[in-house]
């Protein structure tokens, strides 16, 4: 009886696939202002706070991942200019962080890439400020040793989509839409 016990877990997570938590990331982002240039930009982190991979077999097949958005940090300044951008990152000029402390990504479907680096093409539902889109990214997916790894190729949203527009006199005139990130995350 324990035999076909045994029998029956291994089957069913053959089936529906084993979820493996996430143990280590790596979120960058880039914004940009008018000229998107290396030279008019800014650059940050962004914590993931919690997640998950599912895999079936070898492949990745769905996960969920959580950011933190109050500790979405820039990277390419310091002191009190640092300050100042981070705090405006997180106020209602951008991402409101008081109101949405989180963003998710949950992965809708993973389908082979004709990139010989960038070896999957990977879609979900991204979740800030409380608005959903579909996104898709190129991304290097390996298994090796219970262990699995998600490594972006630098990707862009359109950050209108979500309702992260900047608040000011001068609206958006100065910012561009999109923010580039690229997204490193592995799973035990």
């Amino acid at each position: 009886m324990k035999k076909i016990f045994l029998l029956a877990v291994l089957a069913s997570g053959l089936a529906f696939g084993q979820t493996k938590k996430v143990t280590s990331s790596d979120v960058h982002w880039w914004g940009y202002k008018v000229a998107k240039t290396e030279s008019s930009s800014h650059d940050g982190t962004v914590k993931v706070k919690s997640g998950n991979m599912v895999m079936k077999g070898n492949e990745l097949v769905g996960g969920e991942f959580v950011l933190d958005m109050t500790s979405i940090n820039s990277t390419d300044l310091s002191g009190e200019y640092q300050g100042k951008l981070n705090g405006h990152l997180k106020n209602g000029d951008f991402f409101e962080v008081e109101k949405f402390p989180t963003a998710t990504f949950k992965i809708t479907s993973v389908k082979k890439n004709s990139d010989k680096v960038y070896n999957k093409l990977v879609t979900g539902n991204l979740t800030v400020k409380g608005k959903t889109n579909a996104i898709s990214f190129p991304a290097k997916v390996s298994y090796a040793n219970g262990v699995v790894s998600l490594e972006s190729n630098k990707f862009s949203w359109d950050r209108q989509k979500f309702d992260v527009a900047y608040k000011s006199a001068m609206k958006d005139v100065f910012v561009k839409d999109e923010i580039d990130m690229t997204v490193k995350v592995s799973a035990k």
